[in-house]
Parts: structure tokens; C-alpha cells; sequence
């Protein structure tokens, strides 16, 4: 029995009956299961398009366009959460200490070096929001790469515009300081 079938020549991501499928992990062990077989390439596909979970599969041209608006706005959010993070550490910095301290000069003189400490406490609401944040910042991160590794150009194109456009709206939030007593930069 051929199974020529297996190579469709797209490498789209196809279901095959589960008596022809093939599992790569265990050979001879496939039969039975029921199996996806996915793309290693870009393309450009809305029939069986797997994402993120086995149970949410596009089938049609209206369900792509609302899985690339979903992945776009996710990409967005993404971006607006590190931003967002940023902002709230800023204004968590409960203490900040300028300590001064006296340091050779040239030719004998003493000059005066000024070190600034922030300090946050561990125990504190706003140090807990943040490792909430940055748990839901990890897992989104995590979702965006898997939707990209499907290999379908729309999909990707969604994380790719929307990372972008969510960096345009809100990066601009993003306050560059430019602290002078710095010395590594």
C-alpha cells in the first residue's frame, strides 16, 4: 500500500483518517490516534489551521479573519503589559537615597561621587502585582510565539502588526531618563 498521499506537496497542515497516520515519535505506534500533521513551512492556509489548543481549529475564511483580529489585539495587549509594567515600577520605587561619598580628584583634590539606591519591598502590593504581571506577561509571550510557530502567514502577519502597532501606541509612554551619575551604559 502506497502512502504517497502523506506528501500533498503544499505541506499543509492536514488530518488524515486515523489508519493512515504515522507518528514520528514512535514509528508503528501512530495507528489509532488521531494525529495533525502540521507544516514546517510558511503558508498561507485557513483549512485546519490548529490554534493553540487541539479543540480550536479554523476551518474557514471568517474564522481566520477573527483568529488574526484576536491575535492582533493579544499582540497589542502584550506590548501595552511591558509598558505598562515599566510604569508601575516606576511609581512602586518606594525609596530612593542619594548617597554621596568623597573620591581622589586630580592634582590632590576630593571630589564628591553620588550613588542613587531604589529601594522596593519585597512584601508589599505593588512588588505582588507586578510578579502577577509578569506571570500573565509570560504566558502571553508564550501563546504569541506557539500562534507564530504554526507557520500560517496570516497568523503570523497578526502577531508581527500587532506587536508593532501596540510598540506605536504604547512606547511612546516610555520615559527615557538619562541618569548622568551613570557610568555604565
Amino acid at each position: 500500500m502506497s502512502h504517497d498521499h502523506h506528501m500533498n506537496g503544499s505541506m499543509l497542515p492536514t488530518m488524515h483518517p486515523p489508519e493512515h497516520h504515522h507518528s514520528m515519535a514512535a514509528p508503528g505506534h501512530g495507528h489509532g490516534s488521531d494525529m495533525m500533521m502540521m507544516a514546517m513551512t510558511f503558508h498561507f492556509s485557513y483549512e485546519n489551521v490548529p490554534l493553540l489548543f487541539s479543540g480550536l481549529v479554523i476551518n474557514t475564511p471568517g474564522e481566520m479573519a477573527g483568529a488574526f483580529v484576536a491575535v492582533f489585539f493579544l499582540a497589542m495587549f502584550y506590548e501595552g503589559l511591558k509598558i505598562a509594567r515599566e510604569c508601575l515600577l516606576r511609581k512602586s520605587q518606594v525609596s530612593i537615597r542619594y548617597n554621596s561619598m568623597p573620591v581622589p580628584g586630580p592634582n590632590g583634590t576630593i571630589l564628591m561621587e553620588t550613588h542613587k539606591t531604589v529601594g522596593q519591598q519585597m512584601l508589599s502590593f505593588p512588588h505582588l502585582l507586578q510578579t502577577v504581571l509578569h506571570i500573565i506577561q509570560v504566558v502571553v509571550s508564550y501563546f504569541l510565539m506557539l500562534i507564530f510557530m504554526t507557520y500560517n502567514g496570516y497568523l503570523c502577519i497578526a502577531v508581527a502588526a500587532g506587536a508593532g502597532m501596540g510598540y506605536f501606541f504604547f512606547s511612546w509612554k516610555k520615559a527615557v531618563v538619562v541618569d548622568i551619575t551613570e557610568h555604565c551604559h
